[in-house]
């Protein structure tokens, strides 16, 4: 395989935020597929105070070699004035699934 695979993190306030993120980023190729997980709580610091939310998580399957593209794509897209998009390498996987997760991309 040529490009590393990569899952990508990111929470977002609400579903429909979540739902337009994630059909941009498989309609441009930046994701092979997106998992929409509702109802996540947050507890964080934020500008000096600690934070508790009710946010959606969404979990990208996607590869290094779009990783940049996808990043700017949420950052457009994205309501929150820091928002979490952070990845974590694949380091193993099934091969078959692994495939296809680079030939749904760019």
């Amino acid at each position: 395989m040529l490009t590393e695979p990569r899952i990508g993190l990111c929470t977002v306030p609400d579903q429909d935020t979540a739902t337009r993120i994630a059909e941009a980023l498989v309609e441009q190729r930046l994701a092979a597929c997106v998992n929409i997980i509702p109802a996540v709580q947050s507890v964080y610091r934020w500008q000096g105070a600690i934070e508790r939310d009710e946010e959606v998580l969404l979990i990208f399957k996607t590869s290094d070699h779009v990783w940049q593209q996808l990043e700017d794509a949420v950052l457009a897209l994205h309501p929150y004035e820091l928002p979490e998009i952070i990845a974590v390498p694949i380091h193993t996987g099934q091969a078959n699934y692994l495939k296809w997760i680079d030939s749904s991309l760019l």
